[in-house]
């Protein structure tokens, strides 16, 4: 009796899923988005599937700041073995373009990341899904567990990428240069600047992201139209305001790229040892877009958790225990001495010149030191002096921000928004290793 119970329920389920999910097709993102709308907010989604895993839980993703559905139409392809698929798009976020609300006047920006978890739940609600699977990636990750966390009861299990649970110094800054980019509408250094935050260049002979996925990348945001502007003002601004990302108790795979520089591999780490219930890996060659650069392993990755199988043979993957994630290294790249240390900043506005020496570098920062008193000067214009270097072409000069300050020394980040002047930095730190390589060899 219990069975021919559990029979029925199963074929309403199926039956349900039939009228609700499209059955997938390769034409499925050429579709326009289906709308939803809750109190004049606009919810943008897809909802696909294929008739041998109509049954299974589906798989909701709820994407970052800058993705359209069609960016995901290859991992969805290898996802739909584990069960239908959702994507969703809330106000302002993906490629829904809603920045005010209709009904009211009020702006999107009003809307924190909590609030766009509410609102995730109420459609969930509303479209009579009670359970799925959500996966958060980047700025997605923080709507997704703060989704999980309100409507525990709606999630089976999870996959957060890219995630940390409180926000660090030099990443804020990082935002809030860019920022101050795009409203300077210095928008191909914005373009390129982001690009430069969210994959990690200095590992690029790793990653091995092509080159035609890092121009369109470029090419998307250079081009940003006044309400995507807008929009990446209201995402970024979110960010900055966010001071915790609460921990889901559900069932986690915190995943993020063995090199990812914008949310670093230790931030995912210590995020994944506060869930009860966690698992945790990093993909291998990979930095903050994985799914770009390693997708046929992300995607397997993230089916196979899903599925509820063993994640600890799929190819290409660095499973971690919780034992190991304690004892994870923070540093990421090694920074290095230069030889000819002395050198100067100046200023992007004026004349100014302040003498400095470089204590140590690598391809996101300086450490410099300064005589008496210089310190103090240049740590008046915190985001407008450039470090001075030079190589076997010649002088170039690369844009600072101030990040420490003490007594004598300045920690800067180095403002990435040049493509070529990225890869000059990088051939002039492979040179200074050299150099120290042949200079330690002649001590020996």
């Amino acid at each position: 009796m219990n069975s021919m119970i559990q029979m029925d329920s199963e074929i309403q389920d199926v039956n349900m899923n039939f009228s609700f999910f499209d059955l997938y097709h390769r034409n499925s993102f050429k579709q326009p988005a289906r709308i939803t709308w809750i109190k004049g907010w606009k919810v943008e989604y897809m909802a696909i599937a294929q008739p041998e895993t109509m049954h299974k839980t589906p798989i909701l993703i709820v994407g970052g700041a800058f993705q359209n559905f069609n960016s995901y139409k290859y991992c969805v392809e290898q996802l739909l073995s584990a069960g239908p698929v959702i994507l969703i798009d809330l106000p302002s976020m993906g490629a829904n373009q809603q920045i005010t609300n209709p009904d009211t006047g009020i702006s999107a920006g009003t809307l924190e990341l909590p609030d766009l978890a509410r609102m995730l739940g109420e459609w969930l609600d509303i479209e009579s899904l009670d359970k799925v699977s959500v996966m958060g990636m980047s700025l997605g990750s923080v709507v997704a567990s703060s989704f999980a966390v309100q409507r525990p009861d709606l999630v089976e299990r999870m996959i957060l990428m890219g995630v940390m649970q409180k926000t660090r110094k030099s990443w804020r800054m990082l935002l809030e240069e860019s920022l101050h980019l795009m409203k300077e509408q210095r928008m191909d250094e914005f373009g390129q600047a982001v690009i430069l935050y969210l994959v990690n260049h200095a590992k690029f002979d790793k990653t091995r992201m092509s080159p035609t996925a890092k121009r369109l990348f470029f090419k998307q945001m250079a081009e940003f139209t006044a309400t995507e502007q807008d929009r990446y003002e209201i995402n970024c601004n979110r960010l900055l305001r966010l001071t915790n990302v609460p921990i889901p108790q559900c069932k986690v795979l915190v995943a993020c790229g063995q090199y990812d520089s914008f949310t670093l591999p230790h931030e995912n780490a210590n995020f994944a040892l506060q869930c009860p219930e966690m698992q945790f890996a990093m993909i291998a060659n990979a930095d903050h877009v994985p799914q770009l650069q390693r997708r046929k392993e992300t995607m397997t990755l993230f089916a196979t958790f899903l599925q509820g199988e063993s994640i600890q043979d799929v190819e290409g993957i660095i499973p971690m225990t919780r034992a190991q994630l304690l004892t994870m290294e923070r540093r990421g790249e090694e920074r290095i001495q230069v030889k000819n240390p002395q050198t100067q900043l100046t200023h992007r506005h004026s004349d100014l010149q302040i003498a400095t020496q470089i204590v140590d570098l690598n391809f996101f920062g300086v450490l410099l030191s300064f005589t008496e008193g210089l310190t103090a000067k240049a740590e008046q214009y915190p985001r407008d002096l450039a470090l001075h270097l030079e190589d076997e072409e010649g002088p170039f000069k690369i844009e600072c921000l101030i990040f420490e300050v003490s007594s004598t020394q300045i920690r800067a980040l180095f403002k990435h928004g040049s493509f070529e002047l990225a890869e000059r930095l990088l051939r002039y730190i492979q040179l200074q290793k050299e150099l120290n390589l042949v200079q330690t060899q002649r001590f020996i």
